[in-house]
């Protein structure tokens, strides 16, 4: 993993090239979600799991997965750094109740959850809602359906 400034992530992303891929290499969606390249809307995902819930990560940054992951604080960075799977959200941060669905939808940090040690995140509050009505049912549904739903 690289660390990286939200300034180098923008400089570098207006210097590179645009490239041309074949259709059937544009078809599979990302491994991880990412807006513009930042994943959970640059909240820090190790926030999450101290109760503070979504916080904004400050210019501590780390490429893991074909994204840029934002921390409050040097310390919850290098916590990410060593076990980045036990902090970031399931299905790639994906909405998890549209993976029990069998499909993909994008995610706001505030429709989260904390369940057996992971974090899920869901497109909206009503999402969340709907994914809290069977979490159990709904991990296991969402787990079937994935990583095929990448496309």
């Amino acid at each position: 993993m690289s660390r990286l400034s939200r300034r180098s992530l923008l400089l570098s992303a207006l210097a590179a090239p645009s490239l041309s891929l074949p259709a059937a290499a544009r078809s599979r969606a990302p491994e991880v979600y990412a807006e513009l390249g930042v994943a959970i809307d640059g909240s820090d995902p190790v926030a999450y799991f101290d109760g503070k819930g979504p916080v904004m990560g400050e210019d501590h940054g780390l490429m893991w997965r074909g994204a840029t992951w934002y921390f409050a604080s040097p310390r919850n960075a290098a916590r990410f750094e060593a076990d980045p799977k036990a902090f970031a959200p399931q299905f790639g941060g994906y909405c998890a109740f549209a993976a029990s669905r069998g499909y993909l939808a994008p995610t706001i940090p505030e429709a989260w959850t904390l369940h057996g040690g992971r974090l899920y995140l869901n497109a909206s509050l009503r999402a969340r809602e709907l994914w809290l009505a069977d979490v159990e049912g709904n991990i296991a549904k969402g787990r079937a359906n994935w990583p095929g739903i990448l496309g």
